[in-house]
C-alpha cells in the first residue's frame, strides 16, 4: 500500500541520525544477539508502555468490541480470534482462527464485514472479515503497524492509525472497494516539538480516531502541544492538511478510545481523572465539562456505544482477566456478556497437565502452549503474557505464557503441539503430542528438587527486588495474585514499590502495610516505593513502613513538582527514617562518559549519593544493561565503597506484554535458617551476602570467606585458595571471577584457558594472587538471550568478597577522576536547570552535589 502524504518532511534530517545511530550501537552488539523487539518497526521511546497500553496484546478474556448494526450483536477479540455473540446469548461462535493473532474488529454500517487488525509477520496489518462466507482478505501489506480501524457512517472509507510515514503513529483514511484500499491519504502531519518530554517522542502523534456521525469530520487524540500523556481531545475536518483544534484536555494515557453517540451530541470515553482506574466518562461532542458514568474498581475500556443509543458494550478488568460488560445508558445498569459455550471453526483436543512434586503435591509452575505454526494456547481464564522481544530464526511470534498453581486444562488444536513447563531458574522440561479431534491427553510431570540446594549447604532466599503490581495494564491485580505468580516463578520475596503512572498512584492504597496480610510461609509480599525522578535516577525504597513519599518525584516539567528539590540524597532520609533499604535501579543503558566530546548529558545522583553514604545497593541485574552497570559497580568498588548486588525485574507484573516474568531478575540472599522473614532478608542484602542473576545460580568462597565477607592480610599472601560454583538452566559462555575490576581468572566458557568447558555447571576450586587490597567476584554471562531466560542476555554475578592487605584501603586514581568529572556534568546541567521553587533550593542542591564532588576530589 502506498500512502499519500502531505509535503512535510521537517524529521527526514532527523531519521537519518537515528538511522546512523542505530547503526553505531548495533555494530556493538556481538554477532550472535539475535533478539529484536517486538514491533521494532515503531519509533517511539519507552515502548514498554505503548506496547502494553495500546497495541492490542493476546489475553484469554475478552479485548476489543464493535456493535452489530442492529444493536442485537457484538463482534470481540479474544484469545487472538474474532467472536461473534449475540447480546441475549452466552453462545460465542469463532470467526477467525489464525494464521496471526486477530483483534480491535469493527463492524460495517451494512452488516456485511468486520475490518480487523492481524498480527503476522513481523506486522500488524488491516483485514478485511466478509460474514456470509467466512473468507477473510488482506488490506494493507506495508509491513507496519497499523491499528484502530473504524468504519465511516455511510461504510465507504475508514480511519485507522499507522506507522507507515516515518515509524510514528498517525492518522490515515481510504476509500474500501470492493474488499480493497483507494485512494489512502495520511491525514494529519508531522511535527517536531520541542518541548521537554521524557515519556513520549519529541514527535507529535495521532491516535484512537472516530468519525463524526455525519461523516464529516475525524475525532482523535493527540498531545500537540502537551508535555506528559498522550493528548487532549482534537477535531479535524476528514481531509488531508486539515486544521486540527483542540476540543478538551485532560490528561490521557493510550486508553481514552472515544466514541459518539449515535445522535452525534456525546461521546463516552475512558478516563482516570482524579483516580487510580480507567472509567466511564461523558462529554458533549463539541468539548465541554465532564463527567463518569461507571464508578468501578478497576479499568473499564475499549467502550462503543450502541447504535440504538441504548447501551454502552466495554471491557473490563475488575474481576482480574479481562471481560466484556454491557451498560445501560441512561439507567447505568451493568451486567456481564457471559460466556457459556464456545463454538470453534476447527475441531479441538483436550490436554490436562498436572505438576507435582516427589510427596505428590502441586507445584505452580509457568507454563507454554503452542502449535506449529508458533500460535499460543491458554486454559480459558488465564492471564496470558507475552515476552516483548525475540529471536526470528527461534520462533514465529515472542513466547507466551501462563502460570498455573499445577494443574491447566488447554483446549488445542488437532496436530502437533509443544508443551514447555518452567519452574523459577531451576527447572525446564519440554514434551511434544500430536492430537486428534476429540482427544483428551492428560500429562502429569515431576518437578524435581531447586539446582540451588547443591551449591552449597547454606540457605539462599530469593527475591525480586522492583515489581509494579499495577501499572495501567491489562489485567488488575491484587497481592494474592501476585503472590501466586511469585510461587509460579518460585520466587520467595516480591517487593512491590508503589509508583507513579503520570498522575496515577495504581497501587497508593497498598500503604504503609509493609508486609501484606496475603503473603504465605514461603512467600512474602512487602510494600515499598520506587521514588520516581527521572532526572536524579529512579531510585527503590524497600520495605517502606510509612506514608508513601509524595508526589513520589521531582523534576516533571510544567508541573508544581519541576523543581529539582527534593534530590534523591533528601529522599533516602526520609526512606530511612521509616526503615526502608535504598536502591540505584535499572541504573544504566550505557555507562556515562564524563569526559565525551562534544559533552554527554548527565544528571544521575549516584556518585553523591555513595559519597554521601546514603546508598544501601545497586540492582546491578534488573531492567537495564547489566554490563554497563557493572562496569560503573567496579569503579565504586575500586574506591572502597562496599555496594551489595542487587536485582529487581521492574516488572509490572498486570501487565500482557512485558520483559520478563516477575523474578526473572532476581536475588539470592543468604540467610540464618528458620522462617522466611522479611528482617532477615534484608538483613543480608545489606550486608553483601548476595548474588542476582537471570539464570546462572553462583557462590564463591575465598580464603574460607563467603561472599559479602572479608580477608584481612598484614602483607600480600602467596596465594589465596578460591571455590567457585555454578548451575544454570541455560548455557553460558564465560564464568570468571573478576578482582578489582579485572578478570583474574576464566573458570568455564569458551576461553581455551578455561578450567572446565562445560556451559551449564561448574564446581572449581584453585587459587588466586592479590597484591593490593580490593575485591573478587564470581560472574556468569553469555553474548545473547537464551530461552527460556527472557532478558537480553545471560547474566549473573555474586557480591564481593573484600580484601584488605597491609590495612590499606583500596584506591584508582583513575576511578575518582571519573566521578569527579561526572559529578562536574551534573553540576553543570543543573546550574542550566531553570524551574527552581526558590533560589534557596537551588543552593542547597548545588551545595550537596559540591559535597559529594569534594569526596571523590579528595579520593584521586
Amino acid at each position: 500500500m502506498e500512502l499519500l502524504v502531505p509535503n512535510n518532511c521537517a524529521s527526514c534530517l532527523s531519521n537519518r541520525l537515528l538511522f546512523g545511530f542505530l547503526i553505531f550501537i548495533t555494530a556493538g552488539l556481538p554477532a550472535a544477539a539475535q533478539r529484536r523487539p517486538v514491533l521494532p518497526q515503531i519509533d517511539l521511546p519507552h515502548p514498554y508502555y505503548f506496547r502494553e497500553m495500546y497495541l492490542p496484546q493476546l489475553t484469554s478474556g475478552p479485548s476489543g468490541v464493535a456493535w452489530s448494526p442492529d444493536s442485537k450483536q457484538v463482534v470481540y477479540s479474544m484469545a487472538g480470534s474474532l467472536w461473534r455473540q449475540a447480546i441475549d446469548s452466552t453462545l460465542a461462535v469463532q470467526l477467525t482462527d489464525g494464521p496471526g493473532y486477530d483483534y480491535q474488529p469493527d463492524w460495517s454500517p451494512d452488516g456485511k464485514s468486520v475490518v480487523f487488525v492481524s498480527y503476522q509477520k513481523d506486522a500488524m496489518e488491516l483485514w478485511l472479515l466478509d460474514l456470509a462466507s467466512g473468507k477473510t482478505r488482506r488490506l494493507t501489506s506495508e509491513g507496519a503497524v497499523n491499528v484502530e480501524p473504524r468504519w465511516s457512517p455511510d461504510g465507504k472509507r475508514i480511519v485507522f492509525v499507522s506507522t507507515a510515514y516515518h515509524n510514528r503513529f498517525h492518522l490515515v483514511r481510504a476509500d474500501v472497494n470492493y474488499g480493497t484500499l483507494e485512494n489512502v491519504v495520511r491525514l494529519t502531519g508531522e511535527t517536531k516539538s520541542d518541548l521537554p518530554r521524557y515519556y513520549y517522542s519529541a514527535f507529535d502523534m495521532e491516535i484512537s480516531p472516530v468519525w463524526t456521525r455525519d461523516g464529516a469530520e475525524i475525532l482523535f487524540v493527540s498531545n500537540r502541544g502537551r508535555i506528559h500523556g498522550t493528548g487532549g481531545f482534537w477535531r479535524m475536518k476528514a481531509e488531508p492538511e486539515s486544521e486540527p483544534r483542540e476540543i478538551h484536555y485532560e490528561e490521557t494515557n493510550w486508553k481514552t478510545r472515544p466514541d459518539f453517540s449515535p445522535d452525534g451530541s456525546r461521546m463516552v470515553y475512558s478516563s482516570y481523572l482524579g483516580g487510580q482506574w480507567h472509567q466511564l466518562w461523558v462529554m458533549p461532542a463539541k468539548g465541554g465539562d465532564a463527567f463518569p458514568v461507571s464508578y468501578g474498581d478497576g479499568d473499564e475500556t475499549n467502550v462503543r456505544w450502541s447504535p440504538d443509543g441504548k447501551q454502552l458494550a466495554f471491557v473490563s478488568n475488575r474481576t482480574g482477566n479481562t471481560s466484556l460488560w454491557l451498560q445501560m445508558i441512561p439507567g447505568g445498569e451493568q451486567r456481564p456478556l457471559k460466556i457459556g459455550e464456545r463454538r470453534y471453526l476447527k475441531p479441538k483436543a483436550r490436554l490436562l497437565v498436572n505438576v507435582r512434586n516427589a510427596r505428590g503435591g502441586l507445584v505452580a509452575a509457568r507454563l507454554s502452549v503452542t502449535d506449529t505454526a508458533g500460535r499460543f494456547y491458554a486454559p480459558l481464564q488465564a492471564w496470558i503474557h507475552a515476552d516483548d522481544g525475540f529471536d526470528r530464526e527461534e520462533r514465529t511470534f515472542e513466547a507466551h505464557y501462563f502460570h498455573t498453581n499445577g494443574e491447566a486444562e488447554i483446549a488445542v488444536p488437532t496436530g502437533k503441539v509443544e508443551l514447555e513447563i518452567i519452574a523459577g531458574v531451576d527447572v525446564i522440561r519440554r514434551h511434544s503430542f500430536d492430537f486428534k479431534a476429540g482427544q483428551t491427553e492428560r500429562y502429569s510431570e515431576l518437578i524435581a528438587p531447586a539446582k540451588q540446594s547443591s551449591l552449597s549447604r547454606d540457605r539462599w532466599v530469593s527475591g525480586d527486588l522492583h515489581v509494579h503490581m499495577n501499572y495501567g495494564g491489562t489485567y488488575r491485580n491484587t497481592p494474592e495474585h501476585l503472590v501466586q505468580q511469585a510461587e509460579a516463578e518460585h520466587l520467595d520475596v516480591v517487593n512491590n514499590l508503589l509508583v507513579n503512572k503520570e498522575q496515577r498512584f495504581p497501587d497508593i492504597a497498598y500503604e504503609e502495610r509493609g508486609v501484606d496480610k496475603a503473603s504465605k510461609a514461603g512467600t512474602l509480599l512487602v510494600h515499598g516505593q520506587e521514588f520516581h525522578s527521572s532526572y536524579w535516577g529512579h531510585r527503590g525504597l524497600l520495605n517502606l513502613r510509612g506514608t508513601v513519599l509524595l508526589p513520589g518525584y521531582a523534576g516533571y516539567p510544567n508541573t508544581a513538582a519541576a523543581s529539582l528539590y527534593p534530590m534523591n540524597a533528601d529522599v533516602y532520609d526520609l526512606a530511612h527514617a521509616q526503615g526502608a533499604l535504598v536502591g540505584a535501579v535499572h541504573p544504566f543503558d550505557q555507562a556515562p562518559d564524563p569526559f565525551a566530546q562534544p559533552a554527554q548529558r548527565i544528571a544521575d545522583e549516584l556518585p553523591v549519593d555513595l559519597a554521601l553514604g546514603k546508598l544501601d545497593y545497586m540492582e546491578i541485574v534488573g531492567f537495564s544493561d547489566h554490563r554497563s552497570t557493572a562496569a560503573v559497580w567496579y569503579r565504586l568498588l575500586n574506591l572502597g565503597f562496599r555496594i551489595p548486588a542487587g536485582a529487581g525485574t521492574d516488572a509490572m507484573a498486570n501487565y500482557a506484554s512485558l520483559r520478563g516474568p516477575v523474578g526473572m531478575n532476581r536475588v539470592y540472599a543468604r540467610v540464618p535458617d528458620g522462617p522466611v522473614n522479611i528482617e532477615g532478608f534484608l538483613g543480608a542484602l545489606k550486608s553483601g551476602r548476595t548474588f542476582a542473576t537471570n539464570g546462572p545460580l553462583l557462590d564463591l568462597s575465598l580464603g574460607g570467606a563467603g561472599i559479602g565477607g572479608e580477608l584481612k592480610f598484614a602483607g600480600a599472601p602467596e596465594a589465596i585458595p578460591f571455590r567457585a560454583k555454578m548451575r544454570s538452566i541455560v548455557p553460558v559462555d564465560q564464568l570468571e571471577i573478576v578482582c578489582n575490576g579485572r578478570v583474574v581468572k576464566t573458570l568455564a566458557g569458551k576461553d581455551t584457558n578455561a578450567a572446565v568447558s562445560s556451559h551449564d555447571a561448574a564446581d572449581l576450586s584453585g587459587t588466586l594472587v592479590l597484591k593490593e587490597s580490593g575485591w573478587c567476584l564470581l560472574r556468569a554471562s553469555s553474548e545473547k538471550a537464551e530461552y527460556p531466560v527472557l532478558d537480553n542476555y545471560v547474566y549473573a554475578t555474586t557480591s564481593p568478597i573484600y580484601v584488605t592487605i597491609g590495612g590499606k584501603k583500596p584506591s584508582s586514581s583513575g576511578d575518582a577522576k571519573y566521578f569527579v568529572a561526572w559529578i562536574a556534568r551534573v553540576m553543570e546541567e543543573t546550574g542550566m536547570y531553570p524551574d527552581w521553587n526558590s533560589a534557596s533550593e537551588k543552593e542547597y542542591v548545588m551545595g550537596k552535589l559540591a559535597e559529594g564532588k569534594r569526596v571523590f576530589e579528595g579520593l584521586e
